[in-house]
């Protein structure tokens, strides 16, 4: 990746003439090696398709060695930060339930100290210009595919919704700006969330959209960011933790396809070269095999009210009973949660005759940008969040979805194999991807689960090495210095 930034840690000035002390504060952070050729060019001044080919080599040489994938490449690999944290290890057999280690009793006061240049900011996401920054960091610095053509969009809807759930605490979105020019160059942001495992109830944090600037990520700036929200969440006295991620880490408690995909609008995907479709298929047998009918046919199908929240409770607590690791929602959460808000998420319900609630579906809005392409600017995904079905086949009920989807202008519909989501992704033509998820419990011990006993679905992870995923939950009580999330 490439940043077109000069340099984030100078001051307007500078000569010949600086100090050795001076020279050597600024370069704290700078990695060790040969200078990087392509910050003693101007990219600005290069034709825009030169532009592009100078990101894309510059990304994908940027995305290095990786954490292993499969658990045959995970046996031969030396997890240095893992192996000093209260998980379980690779090939251990577990029957029990509980802590790892019994919570700690010191926890620092003060914040950990950031390198000379920077500073902590607590972020007020209730001021607008505030918010225009965080969405400006994230756009451009999250995450983005491979070959450089895709990239999140995520707008301010979006982030109020997924950062300010009931009981968010504002300390817990937390930034890192330079001092010289205040420019927001780090993000890490923590939600509280209860969760149930098997019969155990816990009460957690779900850490959200760690980013670093392009430009500060050989700097050891992830370590520092990690390690001061978790001295801000234990003092609120949270100590597990469930996170998800696309490799293999020391040890998943279940794991499960990531992601399936369902063309909504097939001609654009084909046009974008999207990832994971098949790429030997014509655009006509594609737009055939991916028909979808112009009405829906369920009785009773219609978008959530406000009104609706008590039932939709009352429905999702006996459909959690059935899943070893679900969330436990609150009537405020489910409002939040699942109330429709346009282009950020959407929840349609089964009405019966007599009033009452039968089926529920809620999915939530992804988009992003498509880069340097003649036609099209953007593309727009929905992701299954939660669905019960008490009374309706769920085939039949994620047919009609999936119709209420593309009539909103959704290009692809997505979906994880947990759940009961095996039950329609093949009888409903969603493409299997070839990555994985991993789900992961941070200081606590359980049996393993199969993936159609997981209902917890972590939107935007920070682990997890795809385009968009699932968030990442975790507490750490000591951070090893190998430990990047990137």
């Amino acid at each position: 990746m490439f940043l077109r930034d000069k340099n984030l840690t100078d001051g307007a000035g500078g000569g010949l003439a600086k100090s050795k002390k001076k020279q050597k504060r600024e370069n704290a952070w700078k990695p060790e090696g040969p200078k990087d050729p392509f910050a003693m060019v101007s990219l600005d001044s290069l034709p825009e398709k030169k532009q592009q080919e100078i990101q894309k080599a510059l990304h994908l040489f940027s995305l290095g060695s990786s954490l292993p994938k499969t658990l045959q490449q995970a046996k031969k690999h030396t997890y240095r930060f893992w192996d000093t944290q209260p998980v379980p290890k690779l090939g251990d057999v577990i029957t029990s339930h509980g802590p790892i280690e019994e919570r700690g009793t010191c926890i620092q006061s003060e914040p950990y100290l950031l390198p000379q240049g920077f500073s902590w900011d607590t972020l007020d996401l209730s001021n607008t210009s505030v918010l225009r920054e965080l969405c400006h960091l994230l756009n451009e610095n999250y995450m983005e595919e491979d070959d450089n053509t895709i990239r999140s969009d995520f707008s301010p809807e979006y982030l109020l919704w997924t950062l300010q759930p009931p009981n968010w605490l504002l300390q817990w979105h937390l930034g890192v700006r330079v001092d010289s020019n205040k420019k927001l160059v780090g993000f890490i942001a923590a939600v509280p969330a209860d969760v149930k495992i098997y019969e155990i109830k816990k009460q957690l944090v779900q850490v959200k959209f760690l980013c670093v600037h392009k430009k500060l990520r050989l700097k050891r700036m992830t370590p520092v960011l990690i390690r001061e929200l978790t001295r801000r969440v234990n003092q609120q006295g949270l100590f597990q933790a469930v996170y998800a991620a696309g490799t293999v880490l020391p040890t998943p408690i279940s794991s499960c396809r990531y992601q399936w995909h369902r063309p909504l609008n097939p001609r654009k995907l084909m046009e974008v070269n999207y990832p994971g479709l098949k790429q030997s298929m014509n655009l006509q047998r594609a737009i055939r095999l991916n028909h979808l009918p112009e009405v829906t046919k369920i009785k009773g199908l219609r978008p959530m009210t406000k009104e609706d929240s008590s039932g939709i409770h009352l429905l999702l607590e006996k459909n959690f009973n059935n899943f070893h690791l679900s969330p436990l929602l609150s009537p405020q959460e489910i409002e939040h949660w699942f109330l429709p808000k346009e282009n950020v998420n959407d929840t349609y319900v089964v009405e019966a005759d007599d009033g009452t609630l039968t089926d529920m579906v809620s999915f939530y809005t992804v988009c992003s940008r498509v880069l340097n392409h003649p036609i099209h600017t953007n593309l727009k995904a929905a992701f299954l969040f939660y669905a019960a079905c008490n009374a309706t086949g769920m085939d039949e009920l994620m047919q009609d979805i999936l119709i209420r989807a593309k009539s909103k202008g959704f290009d692809i519909f997505c979906a994880l194999d947990v759940m009961d989501n095996l039950s329609f992704l093949e009888k409903l033509k969603f493409t299997l991807s070839d990555k994985s998820l991993h789900y992961y419990l941070y200081n606590w011990m359980c049996p393993p689960m199969s993936p159609n006993k997981v209902l917890t679905v972590l939107k935007n992870s920070s682990c997890i090495e795809a385009l968009f995923v699932f968030q990442c939950m975790l507490k750490f009580s000591e951070l090893g210095s190998s430990w990047n999330f990137f």
